[in-house]
């Protein structure tokens, strides 16, 4: 069908199976729930206008229910797609493209998920979706629209989701349905500490745009008939802009909790007597030196202070001032550790290039630390449980239980996973043969809660394992250590 132009999406069609399923899974709405939904036609014409720099672009929906330009590409992405009209920058392409009366894509995506929002439970068993939460986004993104961003912890965020922390699956569950709304953080959710504050902000249609390349097929100039133009069976782009990627998860500067939580600082005209006093009273080793919340003139620590006062007892301040390096908040840590190795601290810089907090060496061992402690208690508890397995039950009867259809290719116990360790374990006939004086349905129970958090920290997340989660394995362990294993 060839659009005339003036589609403004008729009735919407959530007969379709699996409708709903962008909101069970949290995934982002794509171009092909519009065009599957009703809202958009094959062959409707696009235009991504550019009045500042004068430039008007022109795409279509293809067949393959993609974005296809002028000169023949197709992007799944309407992002991607904005970014190869213009030939570089970075753009929101949801409300970059729009019908020729006007209606933007995210407006259709709107409908979309006002529409699902109706036909959906109040709240599903699993907490995956909920029409509190619809509502909730919308007002937030309304709040972003008129200036007054709605601020709340990452914690109380996730909280929206019923999730009490970060893990790799829940986190991409947030971005995604932040993203349909037009939304996201700032600071970046998956860069700062649970506690920290952020604000639920409109995402820029546009972001630091170079100039348009001298190659533009696909302006609209010479367009004609509005129809798409046949360029033979091209391959639709899948490749994701970087604004849909998945979100920071890895252990980030800003993770730490001195890094965002300010810095007290002296002038290059204050006195020793100053810095000292400054460094006593809050037990710093070093001090920041600035002449404003973004100026970083250097710092001064008990060493470069011990060194001016040596080499000069009239020595001036200034002297004692040495080099400082700052660092973005969302930076990964490891990154990182070289200046930390060399220099002691970083300074970090917040979402607007504030300097918001310092991060030592120690801060960063801390935080490595903290880490590393979990993944070697979950090593040693697997350790315990094939030891169980292995010396109470025999190696045939054991994989009858866990791979019975032998597509797990378990050939020896240690091709075991916690999983088949729990099965083993539930299993009446050979609880028995243990002989533990204890109750199998609450020791399987907490089994099975231990093997969710072993499979978040397999996943690296990089907020760490809560400490009463930590103390269940440990108590696991001890147990394990008591009745032999």
């Amino acid at each position: 069908m060839t659009d005339t132009g003036h589609h403004t999406g008729g009735e919407i069609d959530l007969a379709v199976p699996g409708r709903a399923s962008y909101l069970i899974s949290g995934r982002r709405v794509r171009v092909s729930d519009l065009v599957r939904a009703g809202l958009l036609d094959i062959g409707t014409e696009l235009i991504f206008e550019r009045p500042r720099v004068g430039t008007t672009h022109i795409a279509w929906v293809s067949r393959d229910h993609a974005i296809k330009l002028k000169n023949g590409r197709q992007f799944a992405s309407p992002s991607r797609a904005a970014k190869a009209a213009v030939g570089s920058g970075s753009f929101d392409g949801w409300n970059a493209w729009a019908l020729r009366d006007g209606t933007m894509l995210d407006t259709l995506r709107q409908r979309l998920l006002d529409s699902l929002a109706e036909q959906a439970p109040e709240e599903s068993e699993d907490g995956k979706f909920s029409t509190v939460r619809h509502e909730r986004l919308k007002n937030a993104r309304e709040a972003a629209a008129d200036g007054q961003p709605v601020a709340l912890t990452v914690r109380e965020l996730f909280g929206w989701w019923g999730a009490a922390r970060r893990g790799y699956l829940i986190s991409n569950q947030v971005a995604a349905e932040l993203s349909n709304h037009a939304l996201s953080t700032s600071p970046d959710f998956g860069a700062v500490p649970l506690d920290a504050s952020v604000r639920l902000v409109s995402t820029p249609v546009e972001k630091d745009s170079e100039p348009e390349t001298d190659e533009q097929p696909d302006l609209l100039v010479g367009a004609a008939d509005h129809e798409v133009p046949d360029h033979g069976d091209t391959s639709v782009d899948n490749t994701v802009d970087d604004s849909e990627r998945e979100p920071i998860m890895d252990l980030t500067v800003g993770r730490l909790d001195s890094a965002l939580s300010g810095v007290v600082s002296v002038s290059p005209n204050s006195t020793f007597e100053e810095a000292v006093t400054k460094m006593t009273l809050n037990d710093y080793s070093q001090l920041p030196v600035m002449t404003g919340s973004r100026n970083l003139q250097g710092a001064v620590t008990w060493e470069s202070i011990a060194m001016a006062r040596h080499s000069d007892a009239d020595a001036p301040f200034s002297q004692a001032i040495v080099p400082a390096h700052s660092v973005p908040y969302d930076h990964h840590l490891i990154d990182v550790l070289p200046q930390l190795t060399q220099f002691g601290f970083v300074l970090v810089k917040d979402e607007t290039n504030i300097i918001a907090g310092i991060v030592t060496a120690n801060d960063a061992a801390a935080a490595y630390g903290a880490l590393a402690t979990p993944f070697s208690l979950i090593g040693e508890l697997d350790q315990r449980l094939r030891r169980v397995a292995s010396d109470s039950v025999d190696l045939a009867e054991a994989v009858k239980l866990c791979d019975p259809d032998g597509s797990g290719g378990i050939m020896s116990f240690d091709d075991m996973s916690f999983g088949d360790y729990q099965r083993i374990l539930e299993n009446p006939p050979m609880w028995e043969t243990l002989g533990w004086p204890l109750d199998r349905r609450v020791f399987v129970k907490r089994l099975d809660e231990l093997r969710k958090i072993r499979n978040e920290l397999m996943h690296f997340n990089s907020d760490g394992v809560e400490e009463n989660d930590v103390q269940k394995i440990r108590r696991m362990i001890a147990a394990l250590r008591k009745y032999g294993a």
